[in-house]
């Protein structure tokens, strides 16, 4: 439930980005962000951990992701040039997991370093989107952003990187496996 809702917090946020209603832009990511942090200490602790929640959060995740970044592109917060290699990753990984679930495979588990980087991600947009204030907010709000987003964008890449790696060495003993065997 919790995952849904932040998926429904989704187009709330972009309208607010879009129409430059910052405060109550903030209040919803730093909302949704607290809302992904409490389900999955609640999914743990509960011991309700199900398949429609591993597929919403990353899902929600990714979409705030995706969301944040054009509108802070369109307002000139951020270069297109972190949008397209953010995405770009999202869309290597989006066509791994096809050649995984194609060869009868799940998604591969998420690694501390795709979590890492997730959340720096994450972190770094509050603070780019608190960058359009006046100084000093704006200013320090800049600096510790673009550290996050940079340190985050890193780690986003080395968790992809693992991820390919990972895919690749799956699919490669898939191949070389006797039909047989694959079959079992």
């Amino acid at each position: 439930m919790i995952s849904l809702a932040r998926l429904l917090l989704v187009p709330v946020f972009a309208w607010l980005v879009f129409q430059g209603h910052d405060a109550w832009a903030l209040t919803v990511l730093l909302v949704s962000g607290a809302s992904d942090w409490l389900d999955g200490v609640l999914a743990r602790r509960m011991h309700q951990v199900t398949r429609l929640g591993q597929m919403l959060d990353p899902a929600a995740d990714r979409l705030f992701i995706l969301v944040t970044l054009i509108g802070l592109a369109w307002r000139d917060v951020v270069p297109v040039w972190l949008l397209v290699v953010l995405v770009a990753r999202d869309v290597v990984l989006a066509v791994m997991l096809f050649a995984l679930a194609r060869s009868g495979y799940p998604p591969l588990r998420v690694h501390l370093a795709g979590k890492a980087g997730t959340f720096a991600i994450m972190y770094a947009f509050p603070l780019l989107l608190l960058s359009e204030w006046p100084a000093p907010v704006g200013v320090v709000a800049g600096v510790l952003g673009w550290a996050c987003a940079l340190w985050g964008l890193a780690l986003y890449w080395f968790a992809g990187a693992l991820y390919l790696a990972q895919a690749t060495s799956v699919l490669r003993r898939d191949a070389r496996a006797p039909r047989a065997a694959r079959a079992t």
